[in-house]
């Protein structure tokens, strides 16, 4: 059986998970919900991006976790990208989840579609942190309105260093087994890094008919995505 680690993207904590790890522990895996220094109930740690690849790092270190299925939404695939290179043997595979993935020397930011100066004026306007959105932002994700309500619930400013500091790979990100789930509600195509990633012979594309947040809005089907890919 797999051991799922999942990790949720800018905002949220492990609670976003929550509909996720019920079915993958129902189908007799183990799974593991990750909540990032800075976010939800580690708000106030401080944070830079290498600090969130070690919390992905050692939560499958200091259990001894094997047979791992690193699970990395949106912003996450940035630093689970460099974790899944750090653990070695114990990766069985990476699933990025309509995720950024990481660009040696490359942050979050330096990709924001307006530009990194445009994206690093926002952070330092609202005090070192991207503030969370609005509901708003959620239209047109495939998302109720009771599950935009708990995405804002669950949403804490994320920490600004994390998104601006710069990735580091020690090996072509291609040669990773990975699976790139692209939510087609969110644009239909995977950006151009992605893309190139997608000619490996290591990784697969799956689509999902829903929007960016499909741990809350298709939970059921994104757990038969990742047993399947775990197989």
């Amino acid at each position: 059986m797999a051991e799922f680690v999942l990790v949720a993207g800018a905002w949220l904590g492990s609670s976003a998970w929550d509909e996720v790890v019920a079915p993958l522990r129902a189908a007799g895996h183990g799974a593991h919900a990750v909540t990032l220094s800075g976010l939800a109930d580690k708000r106030g740690v401080p944070a830079g991006q290498q600090t969130h690849v070690q919390d992905i790092v050692d939560e499958i270190e200091r259990r001894d976790r094997r047979d791992v299925v690193l699970v990395g939404h949106s912003y996450s695939g940035i630093p689970v990208g460099q974790a899944a290179e750090r653990i070695g043997d114990r990766l069985a595979r990476v699933v990025f989840v309509d995720a950024e993935v990481p660009v040696d020397g490359g942050s979050f930011a330096s990709g924001w579609w307006q530009g990194q100066a445009v994206f690093e004026a926002l952070i330092a306007d609202n005090g070192g942190y991207w503030p969370p959105l609005g509901a708003a932002d959620f239209d047109g994700q495939g998302l109720t309105d009771e599950q935009v309500a708990r995405l804002i619930e669950g949403s804490t400013p994320h920490p600004g260093a994390t998104l601006t500091e710069p990735a580091v790979l020690t090996r072509p990100l291609g040669e990773l087994p990975a699976t790139y789930v692209k939510c087609l509600l969110d644009g239909p195509e995977p950006n151009d890094t992605v893309a190139k990633l997608l000619t490996s012979d290591h990784w697969r594309l799956v689509t999902m008919d829903t929007g960016h947040w499909p741990m809350f809005s298709q939970p059921t089907e994104l757990a038969r995505i990742l047993v399947a890919e775990a197989s």
